[in-house]
């Protein structure tokens, strides 16, 4: 799972790329679920304060969860706190340029990816194609219709 310090990885991509000067908080969550619905992994973006009144733009996420860190309380406070209490620590990603945040990563044994490390990977895989639906029959068989059909095709008896 990947644990994702929101402002700073807003702002890095914010730096890197100047199309992308005026992205959002909900903009970069939504980049941020596509990318990892299409590598089939799960997320855990952290903002700093109390975020916007109406949060449900973020509800619809199903691969990123989407926290404010609250009024006076810290991302990095919170982040490290779950570094902490989370005895699969080893399995997260801490994403974050934040040398006290990579630090304390490390120190939980969870890996640290920086933030323009990692916004090259989402850019990778929401560049690639998807793969081709697969037809509905392939799953659901054939209609008793297109049976039928292919019966008289071959004139047999059903």
């Amino acid at each position: 799972m990947y644990l994702i310090d929101g402002h700073n990885l807003l702002r890095s991509v914010q730096q890197l790329d100047e199309e992308l000067w005026d992205l959002t908080d909900v903009r970069l969550c939504e980049m941020l679920d596509r990318c990892l619905a299409r590598c089939g992994r799960q997320g855990r973006i952290i903002f700093d304060g109390v975020g916007p009144p109406n949060k449900g733009a973020f509800d619809a996420m199903r691969h990123l969860e989407v926290f404010f860190s609250g009024r006076g309380v810290e991302t990095d406070a919170v982040i490290e706190d779950q570094l902490e209490s989370d005895p699969a620590a080893a399995k997260l990603t801490v994403v974050s340029n934040d040398r006290r945040l990579r630090r304390a990563a490390l120190a939980a044994r969870a890996s640290v990816m920086r933030c323009e490390a990692f916004w090259d990977y989402v850019e990778r895989q929401l560049s690639r194609k998807s793969p081709p639906k697969e037809p509905p029959g392939k799953r659901q068989g054939l209609s008793e219709g297109e049976t039928e059909r292919w019966l008289d095709i071959f004139d047999l008896d059903a």
